[in-house]
């Protein structure tokens, strides 16, 4: 008998209208109390009474807490993958227009549901933390590609490899300040710092190699 892939089930797909519906209301609910509360804090009883169902409801759906946070987590992940892939499509095209919009999705996207994302990134367990793995690979791969067109911009030796380490300095960036106690808030706290990431993300991809030979 052939084994299948060691994949989560996220939980069992509503079949008609009705039920998505329900299911929506339901990880809408769980984001909601996750959010102010945290994960540990958000129990079966507490999304159901916010959601408006019965905890059979959710139990039908999810096996349980693990299987709910893991739904949880996909929704989220895939909600921020699809924005920041938006911003970078309205982007300046240009490699400042990319950097910059890339530095402003991704902190808006830590800044959202008070600390959750980062929360979910951490992980519970191998399944959720390979899903974080993944939305973080997913949208360094969407930087890569918008700023492709530009990389003859950039005066470091190897445009590739400064690409992917403004990728990573600029998430690593955002997800710090989601998690320190004084975190940029407020749109034009927020805007600042994404800008001072952008403008020393620009700056080093514009600089030549200190022990390289920088484009011709």
């Amino acid at each position: 008998m052939t084994e299948e892939p060691d994949r989560p089930v996220l939980y069992r797909e509503p079949l008609q209208a009705r039920s998505a519906a329900t299911l929506a209301r339901v990880l809408k609910a769980a984001e909601e109390i996750a959010s102010s509360a945290g994960l540990d804090e958000m129990t079966m009883t507490g999304v159901a009474e916010r959601a408006g169902v019965s905890v059979g409801t959710i139990y039908r759906r999810f096996e349980d807490k693990d299987q709910l946070i893991t739904a949880l987590s996909e929704r989220m992940l895939e909600r921020r993958e699809e924005y920041v892939a938006e911003q970078l499509r309205a982007a300046d095209p240009s490699l400042p227009g990319i950097v910059d919009a890339y530095a402003r999705s991704l902190l808006q996207s830590f800044a959202d549901s008070n600390n959750l994302f980062p929360e979910l990134l951490r992980a519970r367990g191998t399944k959720s933390l390979d899903r974080g793995a993944r939305a973080i690979t997913e949208i360094h791969r969407l930087l890569l590609e918008a700023a492709a067109p530009y990389t003859h911009q950039i005066k470091r030796s190897d445009p590739e490899s400064a690409l992917d380490t403004v990728a990573r300095a600029v998430l690593g960036a955002c997800f710090h300040n989601s998690v320190r106690p004084d975190p940029a808030t407020g749109e034009a706290g927020r805007r600042q710092y994404a800008d001072e990431l952008g403008d020393m993300a620009i700056a080093y991809l514009l600089t030549p190699d200190r022990r390289g030979v920088a484009r011709g």
